[in-house]
């Protein structure tokens, strides 16, 4: 039976693999900065690293979110539809409704919580599988946007939102600025608050973890809310920045917000992982897509790009486990050993 010392070794050897992950993922971004500067001569060039850091905020946004739920062992691949069908009902909120711009945005983002909030539902009371689930809740959304849009895109967004997309903050634009407060909002509720162990626990292990007491299914519910929020505010500033809102938004979003989250550290099984990772993963993915586009290559081969990154990701992240699993079984075996 494990007892308080085997706890205490094994979170001990999880802390130090989570500051491992930490350091290799920080000197790989590192190392691509050095090789993009050295290969592009456009890649340090003030107006490239604005757009670089423009499209990673909504990367890494979504990321964060993402993360959220994969420490708890489940994800949502419905993040860029939620985000879509915000923009779009925030869009005919301002232009066909006649909502203020700013009760419009407000109103999309309690749009946001309530199909975050559907989805949790759907998952904790029908027991469904998570990736089923939203894969189907996708196809739900999608479809809502189609009907509501007729697959045209809506224009004439009003200048006062367009600086939440378009502007900056002296040289960073508005919305990595809006990602690094989504970022501290959700590092606070994981490391300072009793809802935020929580979620490491239900991440290693959902039955023990409702055994402790834990409302397991409430708190998957409230961070499948606060992904929706998060997705929705990020398809409105995306609308923002395009100046109409489309149903063609967030397409890859599912995809990157998975890979960034995995290449930042976050475990695929749960449990491991913080969620300041899936930003730095979302800068290695931008800082690839970014230089595909300096290089002149074709943008298609970005979805392919991001796809061998996923896989190769994904790989390291299973290799991790299995390596990190063989750990555990050694220190328990030493424990038995010696006793």
């Amino acid at each position: 039976m494990m007892n308080v010392e085997t706890i205490k070794k094994d979170n001990a050897l999880i802390s130090v693999l989570k500051k491992s992950n930490m350091t290799a993922i920080g000197a790989v971004l590192i190392l691509m900065i050095i090789l993009a500067s050295v290969f592009s001569p456009y890649f340090l060039d003030i107006y490239n690293l604005q757009s670089l850091i423009r499209d990673l905020a909504f990367i890494g946004m979504i990321g964060i979110g993402q993360s959220l739920l994969l420490l708890t062992g489940e994800l949502d691949l419905s993040v860029g539809k939620i985000a879509s069908l915000c923009g779009i009902i925030s869009g005919m909120m301002m232009m066909h409704w006649g909502w203020n711009p700013y009760a419009a945005l407000v109103g999309a983002l309690i749009l946001g919580l309530i199909l975050g909030c559907i989805n949790g539902l759907i998952i904790t009371k029908l027991r469904l599988n998570a990736m089923v689930a939203t894969i189907g809740m996708q196809g739900v959304y999608g479809g809502i946007n189609l009907v509501m849009t007729k697959g045209k895109a809506i224009t004439g967004i009003p200048e006062s939102v367009h600086i939440f997309g378009k502007g900056n903050v002296g040289p960073i634009p508005f919305p990595f600025i809006f990602t690094l407060i989504v970022l501290v909002l959700v590092l606070f509720l994981v490391k300072k608050t009793k809802t935020g162990r929580y979620i490491y626990a239900i991440g290693n292990n959902k039955e023990a973890a409702k055994v402790l007491g834990i409302q397991v299914d409430k708190i998957r519910v409230m961070i499948y809310s606060i992904v929706g929020l998060i997705s929705a505010l990020a398809g409105i500033l995306y609308v923002a920045r395009l100046g109409s809102a489309q149903s063609s938004i967030g397409e890859n979003w599912p995809m990157n917000s998975i890979a960034s989250s995995v290449i930042g550290g976050v475990a695929l099984t749960g449990g491991i992982g913080n969620p300041a990772g899936a930003l730095i993963g979302a800068a290695i993915i931008s800082i690839i897509q970014n230089m595909i586009v300096l290089f002149g290559v074709n943008v298609y081969w970005q979805s392919a790009v991001s796809g061998f990154v996923v896989v190769i990701a994904i790989s390291f992240s299973s290799l991790s486990v299995i390596i990190r699993e063989r750990k555990q079984k050694k220190i328990k075996i030493s424990k038995v050993e010696r006793n």
